[in-house]
């Protein structure tokens, strides 16, 4: 017998072996359990239905309990964890000290979250939901009036929404601590005198003299994911066994893949811990020394100031995800779901936006902060050719590129401007195209030269070839006049929206080709591209 034939029989039963010895590993007791919920489908024909739905559902009631032993949760883990022996991370040493005094009632000022940066209280002025109804994520537009601040932008910047935490989790964790009679005390931070934690500083985003619920709700990221330090700091304040041992598990090192199961990739937070975890009684600096800062949320500019005067536009998508402990329940964004409450009584259905009337600000203002300027602007040379790459939000500082080069035609009839490309994506485009108006008016007036939109969700129309689903793929599509303005025209190419997906996967389509049209290989292209960035002719306004 040959050994590749040798090789095969050996493959052959040691596969077999294996499935046999899965089999060999269910437990019994689920083997039954599951067993008699597929006899729970069979018909009882002598007895009445409502009986049988009766004892049905109470049988299936129970084997799901039983079932649910047999299966890990964020509180319950099976073997082999459940029974190994742990490595667990050293304890992080305690630093704060924390004291709780009777306020004076002094005022509290969001200016006192943010580092350097100016603060501007600023009204918003319109809200416009861009999206249908019926759209997979909800899109608005705000604008926010300006006119009386010293805030000052041009196409391309971005800036800072400072955002609160939602009042409703703060005052659940405040209930939880059982601190909510102390929530209008001032936090008083000291260095413990003790510590072992070398080089110990207090830390920079609490302020001074200020509430416990301001600080819960301006300075502090309660919604972050607990890292397993935290984790393991809470076990030393856990007092129920099997808590304290799940806990210590989630921040083990063999208990790595539940970590990121049912703490990381769930986005549990310190609330939704806390509340799995009723026995555990944390003091106040223990949050104090592990939740990081409540950082600002940055936009981008969604307008020309030279289009809107004294206004300020931006654009984001409703965040919305399934909370930790359930799969109904959906939680918002910290600043998106503030935000789209915030807009509610002054929010237009979806209309060309950028006319819109807006009328008094009804909503309260809200602070926001510039940020530090960057190169994402329009080329000094209004005649040098530019490429816009921007599906979905991706757009919003495309709107500000094209409101503006707009209005400098108006002003300069006779100058000489480039060609201006677009690429947008979106899923539909009867739900989810934003701006749909706006643009096909720039295109026909000739501000806009080409713009190429696909659709990834809409399915082809009768016999039709199947149109392109995603921006690379029109890019792809048009690639020798991409090549000939990047390579011999001296344009410049701008990519707004998701660096996880959409910027990696056009930033390789760019590489395939200039490889291709130039006729270099692969290497040689990234270096191509390398020198478009160093020359600036390359940007990017990306986020995760």
């Amino acid at each position: 017998m040959s050994s590749r034939r040798k090789g095969k029989m050996n493959e052959t039963l040691n596969t077999a072996l294996t499935a046999s010895q899965r089999t060999d590993l269910v437990k019994p007791e689920l083997i039954y359990i599951k067993s008699q919920i597929e006899l729970l489908r069979l018909d009882d024909s002598g007895r009445k239905d409502s009986e049988v739905l009766e004892q049905n559902a109470v049988n299936i009631g129970q084997s799901s309990a039983l079932i649910a032993e047999f299966e890990s949760s964020l509180t319950h883990s099976v073997p082999p964890l459940s029974q190994a022996t742990l490595n667990i991370p050293a304890l992080p040493p305690e630093y704060l000290q924390v004291d709780l005094h009777e306020s004076l009632n002094q005022e509290e000022s969001q200016a006192s979250v943010t580092s350097v940066d100016p603060v501007f209280q600023v009204p918003i002025s319109k809200a416009v939901q861009l999206t249908t109804n019926d759209a997979i994520k909800t899109t608005l537009l705000v604008e926010l009036d300006i006119s009386k601040t010293d805030f000052f932008y041009q196409p391309g910047d971005a800036f800072n929404v400072i955002c609160p935490n939602s009042d409703s989790e703060v005052q659940s964790l405040l209930q939880r601590l059982q601190l909510i009679d102390q929530r209008e005390h001032h936090v008083l931070l000291k260095i413990k005198a003790d510590t072992k934690k070398k080089g110990a500083a207090l830390p920079q985003h609490v302020p001074k003299r200020c509430s416990l619920q301001f600080i819960l709700t301006w300075c502090l990221e309660i919604r972050a994911v607990p890292r397993k330090a935290f984790l393991r700091a809470l076990v030393d304040y856990t007092s129920d066994g099997a808590e304290k041992r799940r806990l210590q598990e989630l921040c083990s090192k063999q208990g790595a893949a539940d970590y990121n199961r049912f703490v990381r990739d769930a986005c549990a937070s310190l609330l939704d811990l806390l509340l799995a975890f009723p026995s555990c009684q944390p003091p106040l600096s223990l949050l104090l020394e592990h939740l990081p800062k409540l950082q600002p949320r940055p936009y981008s500019c969604a307008s020309s100031s030279l289009s809107h005067p004294g206004k300020l536009h931006f654009v984001f998508n409703i965040v919305e995800f399934l909370s930790s402990d359930t799969s109904v329940v959906l939680r918002r964004g910290v600043c998106t779901g503030w935000l789209a409450t915030l807009v509610e009584s002054i929010l237009q259905p979806n209309m060309r936006a950028s006319h819109a009337d807006g009328g008094k600000a009804l909503a309260p203002e809200i602070p926001i902060s510039p940020r530090i300027t960057n190169s994402f602007h329009l080329p000094d040379d209004p005649s040098a050719p530019v490429i816009m790459v921007g599906p979905g939000t991706g757009i919003a500082p495309f709107i500000g590129f094209l409101q503006h080069r707009e209005k400098l035609q108006e002003q300069h009839p006779d100058g000489h401007f480039g060609v201006m490309w677009l690429f947008f994506g979106c899923r539909h485009q009867d739900r989810d195209y934003l701006f749909r108006e706006e643009l096909r008016h720039f295109h026909k007036h000739r501000i806009l030269t080409h713009l190429k939109v696909s659709f990834s969700r809409d399915a082809p129309v009768g016999e039709e070839e199947a149109p392109v689903k995603y921006v690379q793929d029109s890019i792809r599509l048009h690639s020798k006049q991409v090549a000939r303005l990047l390579l011999y025209e001296n344009g410049y190419i701008y990519v707004c929206g998701d660096a996880k997906n959409m910027a990696r996967e056009v930033n390789d389509t760019l590489v395939e080709i200039i490889s291709r049209e130039v006729g270099v290989d692969k290497l040689e292209a990234m270096k191509t591209l390398a020198t478009l960035k160093e020359e600036k002719r390359y940007l990017q306004d990306i986020w995760s």
